[in-house]
């Protein structure tokens, strides 16, 4: 799933590719991933497109008053296109879900396409006035690029949660997932399973310290990549997410994961939890 630093570097791209050029056609390749009605998509259509945004994971093009918002959720993707068909897609046929088609200054007609990959599809595209009337981008807490020290404290005192859970809460922290939670707690030196409201204030400012310096980072190395590298741009960066079995780069102990039904983490037990491997909930139940 595109998390913070994939979307800022996605908003980015759009600023620099598509603001200034004026919505053409839209095509709805999946009328299951429009959330809204009114106004209709084909609204966007002859209107300029003057910024960007984003909210958590929620990546937003502002098309002269109307924003054309979009959560690409696990398998969704942003695929920009020089030259495209000037055909219509035919609904239903492979992972488009939606094309939209612009003119630009230059006299080009670019396109880009979002698509989801996976039989599971939870890609979702709202057409708004204001980002705020989505009912999930009203929830969401702070954006873990610009909250404060102070408030992230609060925040995280607040609740009894194990980290893991509590760092992607959208509700409590914007735009952190199940990538960057992971490469988080192993840069702070802290456990998943470790509960936030018992801290200290200690370990909340490197925690704290550790989220700015790794989505930081992420963004450093995602910004001004084309949107096709940016997945194996982020992959590349991550240093114990997705890795189970393969050596901790910085101490070499064996990275170990922690799965559940539909989803699973990432961690180093000599970096976080004192050499204690947490219990997989694969292995308890065949061992029932």
């Amino acid at each position: 799933m595109p998390e913070l630093p994939e979307i800022v570097a996605l908003e980015r791209f759009l600023a620099g590719h598509a603001v200034g050029a004026v919505v053409g056609r839209v095509d709805v390749a999946a009328l299951s991933v429009l959330k809204t009605f009114d106004p209709p998509i084909t609204a966007l259509s002859g209107r300029d497109v003057t910024g960007a945004g984003h909210w958590g994971k929620y990546l937003g093009l502002d098309c002269g008053g109307l924003w054309l918002i979009t959560h690409l959720s696990r398998g969704g993707w942003l695929r920009w296109i020089d030259e495209p068909s000037p055909n219509p897609p035919k609904p239903g046929k492979g992972p488009l879900a939606l094309r939209v088609h612009f003119f630009t200054p230059e006299g080009s007609t670019p396109a880009f396409d979002l698509t989801e990959a996976g039989t599971k599809k939870r890609l979702a595209v709202w057409v708004v006035p204001d980002p705020a009337q989505i009912p999930q981008i009203a929830r969401l807490g702070p954006d873990a690029l610009e909250i404060s020290e102070d408030e992230f404290a609060t925040r995280l005192g607040a609740t009894s949660q194990r980290l893991k859970t509590v760092l992607a809460d959208q509700t409590v922290i914007a735009g952190i997932g199940n990538a960057y939670s992971d490469e988080i707690l192993h840069a702070a030196k802290l456990s998943p399973f470790a509960t936030s409201g018992t801290l200290g204030a200690e370990k909340t400012a490197q925690l704290y310290e550790a989220m700015r310096t790794v989505l930081i980072d992420a963004v450093n190395r995602s910004v001004g990549q084309d949107a096709a590298r940016l997945k194996g741009e982020k992959r590349s960066g991550l240093q114990v997410h997705a890795r189970p079995g393969l050596a901790c780069p910085v101490c070499g102990d064996t990275i170990r994961e922690v799965a559940y039904t539909d989803k699973s983490f990432q961690y180093c037990p000599t970096c976080q939890t004192g050499g204690k491997i947490l219990a997989d909930r694969r292995m308890s139940r065949l061992l029932k």
